[in-house]
């Protein structure tokens, strides 16, 4: 039986939000404010409140529990093992030794992507219509991030 994610779309929408949101508490309650280093990065691509934003250094980045939501997210490759940076409104997880000005300039770029949204209910479902419809590589929003991609401070 394949996975129609498509179809499945309409049904994982609502849990890819839930565990979004249960992710980006976390990541603000226990993640590290930006250093002014890092917060004229954050502003230098477009984000309004770089003081709000948080980052984690993880293992590896998280997975949901719910099976149908773990897959479709290792499917488009949103979670696959060679993501190392994942966004969740104000929250950034970076897995261990990828914490470079480059990677954080690309995820503050989605933070700034999520202001703009003015949430993660409004962000994910115009994100993740685009991951399903064209593709990771060629989703405008991540194109987007890739253009504010920063090489140095």
């Amino acid at each position: 039986m394949t996975f129609d994610l498509r179809a499945a779309l309409p049904l994982l929408i609502p849990k890819a939000i839930a565990w979004a949101e249960f992710q980006s508490k976390h990541l603000l309650n226990t993640g590290k404010p930006l250093n002014d280093v890092l917060s004229s990065v954050a502003k230098s691509v477009g984000v309004l409140r770089p003081d709000l934003i948080r980052i984690v250094e993880v293992p590896r980045l998280p997975l949901p529990d719910d099976p149908d939501l773990r897959q479709a997210a290792q499917t488009t490759g949103l979670l696959g093992p060679d993501m190392v940076g994942l966004t969740l409104g104000y929250g950034v997880y970076v897995c261990h030794g990828h914490g470079t000005v480059r990677l954080l300039s690309h995820e503050f770029r989605h933070v700034y992507q999520y202001e703009q949204a003015g949430s993660i209910a409004a962000f994910l479902p115009v994100y993740l219509q685009q991951i399903v419809t064209v593709g990771y590589n060629n989703a405008p929003l991540e194109a987007d991030a890739r253009a504010h991609e920063r090489h140095h401070a």
